[in-house]
Parts: structure tokens; sequence; C-alpha cells
């Protein structure tokens, strides 16, 4: 072997070790610690008066609208009203929702979903809501879900975050793998940073902010993830996010190819883009003496599971024994990963089923860069996931 050869497979296998090694860590800290069991706070505070307001963001959305409304209204001991965000709809999506027992604010203009959230909280603000309480307008809630947000904000929260599942889980293989993929993200990391006393993150459906921590951190965030976004600037404020593992929204995933496209194209683009812009001002903070920014750094630079995987594959070939013996742990830590992930399910043998989806999944997965890249720049809009109802009708 020449020794410029050399050189080249020696940077080779440390642009290997630098792209993995965030993902590495998480996977291996986090699945551990999510295994531990953890004592949640009793719900001792009364939450009589307690004004919840829940926003529910929503474009053209009537097929959904309702059934949503109404999971939010079931009985429960604290006081609550929906706000639906009906944003620039040219359908029955504000009908729906009223007749639903909905309160309708209509948005009109260019913007994301950022946007309307911001326009539903400072009404709700104003109303006099001690919190509120975000839900997208596919998805339905436990009957515990109300009450459990307002005591937690009641009892000192700042804000919290509570699982966020897949409703169609079992549609097909591609939502199997999407419903395993969210409990390993949604479910796993969170509970693995509360059980380690981090800030467990935003997922942008099923969050709750008190009226005191948007008065302090205004939701300006407006880009493709703007929950990832938002929850950079309540760290930076000092606003940890807990998690309430005990209740959970549902969401819808999409059941066909162009739309899961779309979605992951705006997740992961979104990502990139402030992987970006965060890394660096993180990183000073980190040198400074925060040490609290050093996991919200490592989960920013992360890549997905599957790239991470394969990177991991293509190092456990090249001719270097470290690098080898570092992809096998790697692959161990992945291994580890799914099936602590799996494991949080009601059925973890029909969870772990969804991976025989992978073979599918990752040539449909190089097929989407493009769009995640076209997503991945300043100037890429806002596009909402269409509805498996819509998709649907499309392909008749």
């Amino acid at each position: 072997m020449t020794s410029a050869l050399a050189i080249f497979l020696d940077l080779g296998a440390l642009l290997l070790l630098g792209l993995t090694l965030p993902l590495t860590l998480e996977l291996l800290v986090l699945s551990i610690a999510a295994i531990f069991p953890h004592r949640r706070r009793a719900d001792e505070l009364s939450i009589a008066g307690f004004r919840l307001a829940v926003v529910v963001p929503a474009h053209n959305e009537q097929r959904l609208i309702a059934t949503c409304v109404q999971s939010l209204l079931r009985e429960q001991e604290s006081s609550v009203e929906v706000f639906v965000v009906a944003h620039n709809c040219d359908d029955l999506t504000a009908e729906y929702a009223v007749d639903a027992g909905a309160r309708v604010l209509a948005l009109h203009g260019p913007g994301g979903k950022g946007l309307a959230l911001d326009h539903g909280f400072r009404h709700a603000l104003s109303l006099g809501a001690d919190a509120v309480l975000v839900v997208d307008a596919d998805s339905i809630v436990s009957s515990n879900l109300i009450d459990a947000v307002a005591h937690a904000i009641r009892g000192g929260a700042q804000a919290v975050q509570t699982r966020y599942q897949a409703a169609n889980g079992t549609a097909n293989l591609r939502t199997r793998l999407a419903a395993l993929g969210l409990l390993g993200m949604n479910v796993l990391r969170p509970r693995g940073r509360s059980r380690l006393g981090l800030s467990c993150g935003i997922f942008g459906n099923g969050f709750a902010l008190s009226a005191e921590t948007l008065r302090r951190v205004p939701y300006t965030a407006n880009s493709l993830v703007e929950d990832l976004e938002y929850h950079l600037r309540l760290l930076e404020a000092g606003i940890f996010v807990e998690f309430l593992d005990h209740a959970t929204v549902f969401g819808e995933m999409p059941e066909h190819a162009p739309a899961a496209a779309t979605q992951r194209a705006r997740w992961e683009g979104g990502r990139a883009l402030l992987r970006w812009q965060w890394t660096m001002p993180l990183f000073r903070r980190i040198l400074g003496g925060e040490a609290r920014m050093i996991e919200p750094l490592l989960d920013l630079l992360a890549l997905p599971l599957t790239t991470h995987a394969s990177l991991l594959v293509i190092a456990g070939v090249l001719h270097c024994s470290w690098l080898q013996a570092y992809a096998f742990a790697g692959m161990l830590f992945v291994v580890l990963y799914v099936v602590v992930a799996a494991s949080l399910s009601e059925d973890p043998a029909d969870a772990l089923y969804a991976l025989a989806a992978v073979p599918a999944y990752l040539p449909w997965k190089l097929l989407t860069l493009p769009q995640s890249r076209l997503a991945s720049r300043t100037d890429a809009l806002w596009i909402r996931t269409p509805r498996n109802a819509e998709a649907a009708e499309k392909a008749e």
C-alpha cells in the first residue's frame, strides 16, 4: 500500500468516525438510560380552574379535524378550550371544527406551521390561558393527556412533551417501520434524557408550554423543523422540557410513498439546515462551561439512523482494525436501540416485524435525497404532508 493511499484511507476512517460518533454515543447512553424505571411526580395539586388552551394548526383538514377536536374535549378535571388555527383553508375545516366544539382562528398568508402556532398562542394568552398545548389536526390523544399536561404545568413544569406515537402503525409495512422509528425518536430518546435529568426535546405534536415560558421565549421559530428550533431557543434560555411518559398523542403516519417522501424531506432537510446554523453556537456555549449543551449538540449532529447504519457497514469493511472494532460496537448499539424501542410498544414482537420493510426502505430513502437537499435550503418552503385519505383519492 502506498503512503498516499494509506493517508487517504486514514482520513476516510476519521471522517467515518466523526460522522457516526454523535449518534453512536446517543444510542448507547440513551438506550441504557431508558431501561431504568423512573418515578413520575404525583398529581397532588388541584387543577380545578386551570386554563389550558389547545392550539390545533390546520390546513384543509376537513376529513380529520372533528375527530381530533372531539378527542380533546372528552370529560376531564381541567378547564380546556380548543383553538383551531385555520391556515389558508379553502375547504370545510372551520365549519367542522366549530361543530365539534372548537373555536376557529382564521389565518391567511404565507408561512409554515410555526406562524400558525404563534398566532394561536398569542390569541390564547390574550384570553388568560395558563398554558398552551399543541396537537396536530391529524391526531387523537389518550384520555388522560389533558389532565396530565395540566397537572405537570400546575406542578411547576415550564414545558412538557408527551409521548408521540403512530395512530395507524399497523396499516402496512411502511407505517410499521415509521411507528418503530417514532418509538425510538419520541419515546426511547426522551425517556433516556429524562432519566439523566436532561431536557427531553420537542417533537411538534403533543407538547405544552406555560404562559410564562411563552412570555420569556416567544414562539418565533418558523423553520421547516420549528419544533427543534424552538427547543434550542428554550435551552438557550435555561428552560428544560419534561417528558410525560404516561400520556400519548397519536398522529397519522403517511401510508403512501409520495406523502412519506414529503414528510421525510422536511424532517431531514430542516434538521440539516439547523445543524449548519446551530452547531458552532452550541459548541461555543460548551466551551464556555455549559456542559448541559453537550447532549443537544450530539442530537443535532446525529445522522438519520439508516444513514448512520449504512456508514457503519462501510466502516466495517475497510482494512482498518480499530475502525472495524468501532463499527462492530456501533452496530451492536443500533441493535440495542431497536430492541429497547420495540420493548416500549404494547407488542414488542409485532414492532420488530417492521424490520422486514428495511430492504425496500433503503433504496426508497436514496431516492428521497434530492428532496431532502432542497428542503435544507434557507429559502425552502414549508410543505404540508398529504393526508392518507387525500393520497388514496389521487390514486383512484
